[in-house]
């Protein structure tokens, strides 16, 4: 049944999936260029296309009710920006704790310009040990889905990113202005 909607909504909004379903069992999605509130929807409706249950990341008060309920059901764990939580320490042990896990986390951490990117899934990645999948949303094209080779954290910085920026570079957000360069401040 939510594969019918979700292929439904996709097709009366003009958009088709790409690519294929990711095939480690864990692993961290980018979720990039997020520029817009229907990047989540289209992010939803892609992964249930390609048969793969998502848990993402969001701002907490996301989960207020009354949507609260609704987001939990659609896979959102809540975060609370503005506290230091040791939130990588705590998807850590999520991974750890479940067999299969795909994780979203929207990478730029925000709808808006951002200078760089927060670099949670990669921390995230390394200390889960798991690999990092690119997903994408091209409005441009209206197409979405997920780069063919995941990326397997080598601890060199600079180079994963240089891998990541080759992905996201012809990538369009319903936005464009705001989606900011492919950068982490820890590069340097």
């Amino acid at each position: 049944m939510r594969k019918a909607i979700a292929t439904a909504f996709l097709r009366a909004t003009g958009w088709e999936p790409e690519g294929e379903r990711p095939t480690p069992k864990k692993f961290v999605l980018i979720a990039a260029p997020h520029t817009s509130n229907w990047d989540l929807a289209y992010l939803l409706a892609l992964s249930e296309t390609f048969d793969l249950r998502v848990s993402w990341l969001g701002k907490h008060s996301l989960f207020y009710p009354p949507l609260g309920f609704a987001m939990r059901a659609v896979g959102g764990i809540p975060v609370v920006r503005h506290k230091r939580t040791n939130l990588v320490a705590q998807v850590a042990e999520l991974f750890a704790a479940r067999e299969e896990l795909a994780l979203v986390v929207p990478a730029e951490g925000t709808r808006g310009y951002a200078e760089y990117w927060k670099s949670g899934f990669y921390r995230i990645a390394q200390a889960a040990a798991v690999p990092i999948v690119f997903g994408y949303l091209d409005y441009s094209r209206k197409r979405g889905g997920f780069g063919a080779k995941p990326l397997v954290p080598s601890g060199d910085l600079k180079a994963d990113m240089d891998v990541i920026r080759a992905f996201y570079a012809d990538k369009v957000g319903k936005f464009p202005s705001q989606f900011g360069p492919v950068r982490l401040r820890e590069e340097g």
